[in-house]
């Protein structure tokens, strides 16, 4: 049991009980019978959710939850009410609960309720932990995003490569943020304070050429898409970067480079320091907090209040391809931010029928995780029949077990 709820209700029975349902769905029940009691509990690194009950002598569940709201607004609340509280709950709501539910309400509707609110918490300390990790480290901590290994491997090639001072090649496909990762190797390094040149590679001609070399020495001089440099200034900046005093070179490209696709020199020179940037495929989990990122980024940008990422808009986008990557997925949050209905990725691209079935994978799958993989319930929430449920889990070949937490 690892998921905290704090659990207030003066009615030591009702509590006794509230505490075994969450015990039998593997959460970890605080319960305590009074504000009083709870207020100790509440903090803004508490990593759970708080279930309460509106009426208790004293400080009532209102005091409660503007209590918690004041020490961390982001800390969810859910009232309990009795049957002639709703009013007074959805009043609560719109002071900022999270929900409510009607005493007595099933196990299922209870534990459903706080799984959701669980999954927000989660959210939100998952992003000021990255938050934090990145203001107090260093350029590659603060500027490459994600919690997968994957990106915790990019972040550790960065910094190494930054120290050796070898020239970089950074690859990785299309949209995954190429230039951002070699101004990175940049921050990193010994010289990052001083410039980076940053140029296309296609139709650069040799005085260009030494123009931005001449620019950037002292620091980096970053080509994009190295493969479009023209041959003859291929040949002028591998003997370039001979000469004493010549500028780091970071290379970048979305392509896999050889022998045959640049100058020999050029390209052993660049296999010596090569980092790569994976997909969004291959690491599904930074989406989330790449998105949200993102989103933050677009309400500043619009003078706006970010708005909330729900964990089934979260399931959807973790669904999706992302063939463009960073970019498509940044794209798709402006849209977000701005209240513009969002696509399904390369929408324009794709024909009507694997719009649909792309759209109906990403329901099938937020409804699973959902309902914690329950394939029977998440049938249920989405109308279908079980066999024709089952079909279309098959047909995508979606397994139920791998949305269980």
């Amino acid at each position: 049991m690892t998921d905290p709820v704090l659990l207030v209700d003066d009615d030591i029975e009702v509590r006794e009980a509230l505490a075994q349902t969450l015990e039998l769905a593997d959460l970890r029940p605080i319960a305590v019978g009074s504000f009083v009691a709870a207020k100790d509990h509440i903090t803004r690194d508490f990593p759970g959710v708080i279930l309460s009950d509106i009426r208790m002598p004293g400080r009532d569940g209102f005091h409660l939850l503007a209590h918690a709201r004041e020490v961390d607004e982001d800390l969810p609340v859910i009232l309990l009410t009795g049957e002639g509280d709703i009013p007074m709950a959805l009043r609560a709501v719109e002071q900022g609960a999270f929900g409510f539910l009607e005493k007595p309400c099933s196990p299922s509707d209870l534990v459903a309720e706080l799984r959701k609110a669980l999954e927000r918490r989660r959210a939100v300390m998952q992003d000021r932990a990255e938050r934090v990790r990145r203001e107090a480290g260093d350029p590659a901590a603060r500027l490459i995003f994600g919690v997968s290994e994957l990106a915790q491997d990019l972040r550790a090639r960065v910094r190494e490569l930054a120290r050796l001072g070898t020239d970089v090649l950074v690859i990785g496909p299309p949209g995954s943020g190429t230039p951002k990762v070699a101004e990175v190797v940049h921050l990193c390094a010994p010289a990052a304070q001083g410039p980076f040149e940053k140029h296309a590679a296609q139709g650069l001609g040799r005085a260009a050429l030494a123009q931005a070399l001449e620019a950037a020495v002292g620091g980096s001089l970053f080509l994009d898409e190295i493969a479009r440099l023209p041959a003859d200034t291929q040949l002028a900046l591998v003997a370039a970067l001979e000469e004493k005093g010549a500028p780091r070179l970071i290379a970048g490209s979305t392509v896999p480079l050889d022998e045959d696709t640049i100058h020999p020199d050029l390209f052993y020179r660049l296999q010596v320091g090569t980092v790569r940037i994976p997909s969004l495929a291959e690491r599904p989990e930074d989406i989330p907090v790449l998105f949200r990122h993102y989103v933050e980024q677009a309400a500043e940008q619009a003078g706006i209040a970010p708005p909330e990422v729900t964990p089934e808009h979260t399931a959807a986008l973790m669904a999706q391809d992302w063939p463009g990557n960073a970019r498509s997925l940044m794209s798709a949050a402006m849209r977000f931010v701005l209240g513009m209905p969002d696509e399904v990725t390369q929408a324009a691209d794709l024909g009507l029928a694997e719009q649909m079935a792309r759209v109906e994978r990403s329901l099938l799958i937020a409804a699973l995780g959902r309902h914690n993989g329950r394939a029977s319930a998440a049938a249920q929430a989405l109308k279908l029949p079980r066999k024709t449920f089952y079909d279309k889990l098959a047909r995508h070949g979606i397994r139920p077990e791998n949305y269980r937490r």
